[in-house]
């Protein structure tokens, strides 16, 4: 009780000093040495960016509009100071970032990008992004405040720290929605952004990737406006990019391109982005992966030719990998699911999932308890697609021995469907153990599985099956 009380104590102490602090500080953004101004927004930009409650101490003491008062007067030092405090008010949460809006902020970052000063044109781009990037009603509010021609003329400047800030916030606003993308084109955005691509600076080249990726991920028009601007097969050097963000960011493209029509895919494998993808997924960990692991499953999805281009380019042995080698559950569940477009298509493409040997590592991440909800969802669903198509017997029959009733189902129908016309089939699926194996499942009479066991059960002698069906009751 001590302790708690000691602990309100300080906080409020903490409290009252800082409030102290602040109205201390507020004056000072109206005194005559311009030295002191800077100073004081300086010091309340680093307050308000320390956490959302001295941020809102900044704007409940009404510091937003003498901070803005006679801003475009004002020398670059304090303006990019002010731009400072802005950004950090408006970081936090969508309340605090509208708070800075209503408070006429946009206008004088607007004014501030076209400042002479590269610095002054930084930190006001910057701030503008922080607000963008919480909703679609601050995006458009930036936009309407006419930020979005001037962001692409910064991202022409040649200063590197000015294009990043730039391009980010360009990303930023284009992320929310088509119409707001759509904007971000019409001002010319892509062109720019796209010969920016092979820049050697790591950070740029992420945040240029990251821009158009925003761009491409809405619809199939803004994709293709993309693609017209000529980054493939430029774009494929950035998954050989040292930089994890620049890999990452250069398959999310390549992902946000592909999703959209088997075209775009097409497009895609003819300047060997497969064959670039996959060399990627196998030369990284973790969530960098996680672009090209959903790119793949996107391109297999669209048609058994984009299919089979994964297939022939020797895609699945990194999937399978993936899911074996992956910790986080979010990632094994995306190459649960590439793998399944995969083999969803025809039984030859089920056959070159099985053959890997990774359906009983999908049955048994699907019976694993401590699977998430989603892993689990994703490996049952890849499961099925690939065993309603698979007749590889070899890589079905393991799974008789530990696959609950909803995946039997889809197991024993595959059996049910090869085994009447394939004599060697017949005889190994005895040999194997497999036919016995049939007569201890425990099926619903009536049942769909009780169908496929008798349809089973038909391809062979009575006698044998009597006897089995003996066997497995005495035991």
């Amino acid at each position: 009780m001590f302790e708690y009380s000691l602990f309100l104590h300080v906080t409020f102490f903490y409290i009252s000093e800082v409030f102290c602090v602040m109205s201390l500080l507020r004056p000072l953004l109206l005194d005559v040495v311009p030295t002191i101004q800077q100073t004081a927004a300086l010091a309340l930009g680093r307050l308000a960016n320390y956490n959302d409650d001295l941020a809102e101490a900044v704007v409940k003491g009404d510091i937003l509009p003498q901070l803005l008062c006679s801003l475009s007067e004002q020398n670059r030092f304090y303006k990019k100071a002010a731009a400072f405090v802005l950004r950090a008010v408006g970081k936090h949460s969508p309340q605090l970032a509208q708070a800075v809006v209503q408070c006429g902020a946009l206008e004088m970052l607007v004014i501030c990008l076209e400042d002479f000063d590269p610095g002054v044109k930084e930190a006001a781009s910057w701030a503008l992004g922080y607000i963008a990037r919480h909703n679609s009603e601050l995006s458009q509010a930036v936009v309407d405040a006419g930020a979005v021609p001037l962001l692409v003329l910064c991202i022409q400047e040649p200063e590197i720290a000015l294009k990043r800030i730039a391009a980010s916030t360009l990303s930023d606003i284009s992320k929310h929605s088509p119409e707001l993308a759509q904007t971000v084109v019409d001002a010319g955005a892509i062109a720019h952004l796209a010969q920016m691509i092979l820049n050697p600076d790591a950070k740029l080249k992420s945040q240029v990737l990251s821009a158009l990726s925003q761009i491409a991920k809405h619809s199939v028009d803004l994709a293709e406006l993309v693609v017209e601007a000529e980054i493939f097969p430029v774009v494929l050097t950035c998954l050989k990019d040292s930089d994890e963000y620049v890999k990452k960011n250069g398959a999310t493209l390549i992902r946000e391109i592909a999703k959209h029509t088997p075209e775009l895919s097409q497009l895609i494998v003819n300047a060997g982005g497969v064959a670039a993808v996959i060399d990627c997924i196998g030369s990284c960990k973790g969530t960098v992966r996680l672009p090209g692991i959903m790119m793949l499953g996107y391109v297999a999805a669209h048609s058994e030719n984009l299919s089979m281009a994964v297939i022939v380019s020797k895609g699945i042995p990194p999937l399978c990998a993936c899911l074996i080698e992956e910790h986080e559950d979010h990632i094994k569940a995306a190459a649960a699911w590439a793998l399944g477009q995969v083999g969803r298509h025809t039984p030859e493409h089920a056959r070159a999932v099985a053959v890997t040997n990774v359906l009983p590592t999908l049955l048994a991440m699907y019976m694993d308890t401590r699977s998430s909800e989603d892993l689990q969802m994703k490996t049952k669903k890849a499961l099925k697609n690939i065993l309603q198509k698979c007749t590889y017997l070899p890589a079905l029959e393991p799974l008789l021995h530990d696959a609950p009733p909803n995946i039997m189902k889809h197991i024993v129908g595959q059996f049910s469907k090869v085994l009447p016309h394939d004599s060697k089939a017949r005889r190994l699926f005895v040999t194997t153990g497999g036919l016995k194996k049939v007569q201890e499942i425990k099926a619903e009479p009536g049942s769909l599985l009780q169908e496929y066991i008798n349809t089973i059960n038909n391809c062979y002698p009575e006698e044998i099956v009597r006897v089995l069906q003996l066997i497995v009751a005495t035991n």
